[in-house]
């Protein structure tokens, strides 16, 4: 969970959080299931009611919902994202999965906004960007005029 939410840039104290968790159980000297069928995991440091119920969640189904909606791939339209001026993959997912820009269309209007200069992890121009987008842009348009009658 830890490296999913801080690949999608989540509050970094959670990250933390989830980190200093999964190492307290890795150095439990017994078997977690042991310690959630006494209703003790929250005396493991670090556990708190929320991932208890995760925890528990897991030896009831072997999957953690939130895990897997963590998980959810990006689209490959999306990904091709990352080879644009200025973004990266973590940038790209962060985009996607926290800000719900899902298009080039909406990735254009925060480039234009000016907002994506707000995102941590943003390193290129503007414009530079801005003409990436219009140039990947260009081919569909074509196809479209291509394809009327």
């Amino acid at each position: 969970m830890a490296e999913r939410l801080a690949a999608q840039r989540a509050n970094p104290y959670r990250v933390r959080a989830y980190r200093k968790a999964a190492e307290n159980i890795e150095a439990l000297e017994e078997d977690i299931a042991d310690v959630a069928s006494r209703q003790t995991l929250e005396d493991i440091d670090g556990v708190g009611s929320d991932l208890a119920d995760k925890i528990e969640e897991f030896l009831r189904t072997g999957t953690i919902q939130a895990y897997e909606a963590l998980r959810t791939p990006l689209p490959e339209a999306v990904k091709t994202w990352a080879q644009l001026p200025g973004l990266s993959e973590s940038l790209v997912s962060y985009l996607y999965t926290r800000l719900s820009i899902t298009t080039l269309t909406d990735l254009e209007q925060l480039v234009r906004s000016h907002m994506l200069r707000t995102v941590p992890g943003f390193t290129g121009s503007e414009e530079r960007l801005l003409e990436a987008i219009a140039a990947s842009q260009q081919p569909s348009l074509t196809r479209k005029r291509e394809e009327a009658p």
